[in-house]
């Protein structure tokens, strides 16, 4: 078993590996107070055909963590709180840029509640418990990335607050960041002024620096040697094909590009592959029409402050609100 703990926040965090899941490609717990969760990361060979990454985020609530036993004629667990559908949005969005590009192979992190002591939240602690997972598998991954929560409370900044303390303040923030850039934001308030967000997203990153370092120091002991990726290269020739071919209609291909499965963007793939069907394929064309439409929008955004709906990149869209829509809907 290996044991590592920082404080952070006045508080003490402890990652552990070597216990449980030892199966798993990578797996830590991570504890703070009595809050204890585990987290595995699996990885299997990508499917035949595959254009995504099927990165799964999973986060299992269990009651057992508090010591009770679901009662009643259904005595097992029921589906996912809100919350902990929330975890997993908060724990996938900062990990899946830091998958390298390209990567295809199906990823899981399942997350697992073992303590909970109703103070420390456990949702940060699964982001921490991820990336550490990730960091000494083999699975290819770009970290380390730390997220922590900061409430203020009186004026004053704390570092993963309590449930008591995040509700008694006037900020309640999440920062999910790496050592050079902050990766995910996630923020209520109660009217707090713009600099206090600024200085509590700085104040979050030098504790996720330091967790940071720690997940660092972590993989370096006892990682895994990461298994060899090589992203497939784009297809110059196919690119410079479509191109071509679209010069003259490049300005409503940025002004389609909202959706990648519009219509609009459906009959111009369609359109690529009968011109163009016996020099490429169908994979390479679409990745083609994604580079030159993705070129063209970074041109005019970089270059004429438009952005694809032809706003300027400071104006925001119209609002349109109606109200007495429903005769009975919110009372």
């Amino acid at each position: 078993m290996n044991t590592y703990e920082i404080e952070i926040g006045g508080k003490s965090l402890t990652i552990q590996h070597g216990i449980l899941a030892e199966q798993a490609n990578g797996a830590v717990t991570v504890r703070q107070g009595d809050t204890v969760v585990l987290v595995t990361a699996c990885t299997a060979d990508a499917r035949e055909g595959i254009d995504f990454f099927p990165l799964t985020v999973d986060y299992e609530e269990r009651l057992y963590a508090v010591g009770k036993i679901p009662g009643g004629f259904p005595r097992r667990e029921g589906r996912a709180s809100t919350d902990g559908i929330l975890a997993m949005r908060l724990t996938d969005r900062p990990l899946r840029p830091l998958f390298p590009k390209g990567f295809r192979n199906e990823v899981q992190i399942i997350a697992t509640t073992l303590s909970a002591d109703r103070q420390h939240q456990p949702d940060t602690l699964i982001t921490v418990g991820a990336s550490t997972a990730l960091m000494i598998s083999d699975i290819p991954f770009n970290g380390p990335v730390s997220s922590v929560r900061v409430a203020r409370v009186d004026g004053e900044f704390i570092i993963n607050p309590t449930f008591e303390q995040a509700e008694a303040g006037d900020l309640d923030i999440i920062v999910a960041g790496t050592n050079d850039a902050v990766v995910m934001v996630e923020a209520g308030a109660k009217e707090a002024p713009e600099e206090a967000v600024l200085e509590a997203i700085e104040f979050a990153m030098q504790a996720n620096r330091a967790i940071n370092a720690l997940q660092a120091q972590i993989a370096q002991e006892i990682g895994r040697a990461k298994k060899p990726f090589t992203p497939a290269s784009e297809n110059a020739e196919a690119t410079a094909a479509v191109q071509e071919y679209l010069k003259d209609r490049i300005d409503e291909l940025v002004a389609t590009a909202a959706s990648e499965r519009s219509d609009a963007n459906k009959a111009i793939r369609q359109e690529l592959v009968a011109h163009f069907g016996e020099q490429f394929t169908p994979g390479q064309l679409a990745d083609a029409l994604y580079n030159v439409i993705k070129k063209a929008m970074r041109g005019r955004i970089l270059t004429e402050g438009r952005r694809a709906d032809g706003r300027s990149t400071t104006q925001i869209r119209d609002l349109d609100i109606h109200v007495g829509v429903l005769p009975r809907t919110h009372g």
